[in-house]
């Protein structure tokens, strides 16, 4: 438990994960900003009434926030200098598997001053049956391999991962066509961009039916929070 947490009422953003879960929980009067990433990385659900501010330590210093929420990997000077300067800062964890992310949410919820009751509290059971193989493909003909997040997810909602390496892998499109998957989960933005033509080619459209073809929202699989339980549900329902 945070000390300072309780009397938070002037909250401010580091990251854009972190934008998401204040967005997601926090009641808008106690946000006094969320970080750039919300308008580089835009998601509808978030929209445009929130403060941004410019990252800079005198904007945040003469805003006067009494709690800083920030990811590990995250602006490590600006958090350093913000808490020598008696500044509450926390720093979330990143997750690597679903039980961790029970953990962080709860995390959050403690240091934001709202009831832990609010996160998710079990994992989805993982039964004994035979699975099917998804591949999660993103941009650039990458494929999301054992080891991460991404992996346990597909797990519990009741899939076997197509790929057995671990990491974030490119893909070989002969090796595809002789082991095909029995489903491929897109999972990038939408564009017409060059890092997309992977997935629209051609050889991977005859290898697969189209309804062997799945499609979710890209923002839902770049940070860990409530919107990960969907993603699992929404499989899980696919896997049938």
């Amino acid at each position: 438990m945070h000390s300072f947490s309780q009397s938070a009422e002037r909250i401010l953003s580091l990251d854009m994960c972190s934008d998401w879960m204040l967005a997601k929980h926090v009641d808008r009067s106690r946000v006094i900003a969320l970080s750039p990433f919300i308008h580089q990385y835009p998601v509808k659900w978030i929209g445009k009434r929130w403060p941004v501010h410019d990252s800079r330590l005198e904007t945040i210093l003469a805003l006067k926030p009494d709690l800083v929420i920030v990811g590990e990997f995250n602006a490590w000077m600006l958090r350093e200098r913000l808490s020598k300067l008696g500044i509450g800062v926390v720093v979330l964890p990143l997750p690597k598997t679903l039980s961790e992310i029970i953990a962080y949410e709860k995390e959050f919820l403690s240091a934001v001053g709202l009831p832990e009751s609010l996160a998710h509290t079990a994992l989805p059971a993982s039964k004994n049956i035979q699975r099917k193989k998804l591949l999660l493909l993103g941009a650039n003909g990458i494929g999301t391999g054992r080891g991460t997040l991404e992996n346990d997810v597909l797990y519990h909602a009741g899939w076997d991962n197509y790929l057995q390496d671990k990491g974030y892998l490119s893909l070989d499109l002969e090796q595809l066509v002789l082991e095909k998957p029995d489903a491929i989960l897109w999972a990038a933005p939408r564009s017409a961009a060059l890092a997309n033509q992977f997935a629209e080619h051609p050889v991977l459209k005859t290898i697969l039916r189209s309804e062997q073809w799945l499609q979710s929202n890209y923002w839902q699989w770049q940070c860990p929070g409530p919107w990960t339980w969907q993603l699992v549900g929404k499989l899980n329902q696919w896997k049938d």
